[in-house]
């Protein structure tokens, strides 16, 4: 019957993450799907007054169909890919590489709101889709030490915004609205659910 198909469809296609992120790939696995990494190769450069929804979706499908277009099986695999931007005041917070521009994003945010973004896509053998999560986040008010302190970590250097929540980020947040682990990087729900949407 269909089960024993999908089961047999799941071994010849397996799930793959077309993400190096480290944070996607444990949040997936904590909700009990274990993906095959790949790591597209992708421009990431925004395109002109692109706002930042339409530029992580576009992204998120861009290193999407890069995977799919480096494999033979292309086509029949299973794929998820995603883009996370911070935005503030309108603005899209990428990551700030070195820790002049950390301190100065966090300084930026500090007693703030600011939005996380992630645009998912996914493809399966019925096709591919993508969509886009926001999550809303407002931090306290930080004092220069505790910003120089976070720096030094050097936790913010590789991360969109400067922070990562799963780490001493969490300590800045006073309130969140809406999806947790869109903000660590991958809104898990919504990939699942799209991709339930695009498996035979």
């Amino acid at each position: 019957g269909p089960g024993l198909r999908r089961l047999t469809n799941h071994s010849v296609h397996p799930l793959v993450l077309a993400s190096a992120s480290p944070r996607r790939l444990g949040l997936l696995q904590a909700a009990g799907v274990d993906p095959e990494v790949r790591v597209p190769s992708v421009d990431e450069t925004p395109l002109p007054e692109e706002d930042p929804v339409t530029m992580v979706e576009r992204l998120a499908c861009a290193k999407r169909d890069a995977v799919i277009a480096a494999t033979p099986d292309g086509p029949a695999l299973r794929v998820i890919a995603a883009d996370t931007v911070v935005v503030l005041d309108g603005e899209a917070l990428g990551k700030p590489g070195t820790p002049e521009v950390a301190v100065a994003m966090l300084s930026r945010l500090s007693g703030r709101t600011h939005h996380v973004i992630t645009g998912v896509a996914v493809a399966g053998p019925a096709g591919a889709v993508s969509t886009t999560v926001t999550t809303e986040v407002t931090w306290r008010p930080l004092s220069v030490d505790e910003i120089d302190a976070y720096v030094a970590t050097g936790e913010p250097l590789d991360k969109a915004g400067g922070y990562g929540i799963q780490s001493g980020g969490e300590d800045f947040v006073t309130s969140l609205v809406g999806s947790r682990d869109n903000v660590v990087g991958l809104p898990v729900a919504t990939a699942l659910e799209l991709m339930a949407t695009v498996e035979m």
